[in-house]
């Protein structure tokens, strides 16, 4: 990138919670392309770890790594408030935790399957292939839906 030398422990490209991460990004920028972490979480993470946010991704030791990921899968336990987390009050045991990569994925698709099985209006959208959140569905979303499905004006 900009630096003419580059450490010896440089990793071009870092493993983090089942995501490749860039090791020339910068940490606040390369974290977010773990999915559930954004740069709002990542900026937090990289500050409750102590790590500074000028370093590349590449250069940050295992510690620091172990450190941010140890944040990121606890954050109320490092004094993150509870609005920052992206699952408030969960539907089985109620508890408030963030969840990044497959748990993320695990959680959506136990939502979902759940709104199909008590044949809730969301869970039966989705099950069609429609329009969820109240969108109309006259004259646009005629892609990708449910085959052999006409709507017809009014």
């Amino acid at each position: 990138m900009g630096s003419l030398m580059t450490p010896d422990n440089f990793q071009h490209i870092i493993r983090v919670a089942n995501t490749n991460v860039d090791g020339k990004q910068k940490v606040m920028y390369a974290l977010t392309k773990i999915r559930g972490i954004g740069r709002r979480f990542s900026n937090l993470a990289c500050k409750k770890a102590e790590v500074a946010l000028t370093k590349r991704a590449g250069e940050l030791t295992a510690e620091e790594l172990e450190h941010l990921v140890v944040v990121a899968s606890n954050p109320l336990n490092h004094k993150v408030p509870k609005w920052f987390i992206n699952r408030q009050r969960d539907f089985r045991d109620g508890k408030d935790m963030h969840l990044f990569s497959s748990m993320l994925d695990n959680k959506l698709r136990e939502d979902l399957e759940r709104m199909k099985k008590i044949r809730q209006h969301r869970g039966l959208r989705h099950y069609w292939g429609l329009k969820v959140r109240g969108q109309h569905t006259c004259a646009t979303g005629r892609r990708g839906g449910r085959p052999n499905l006409t709507i017809g004006r009014k």
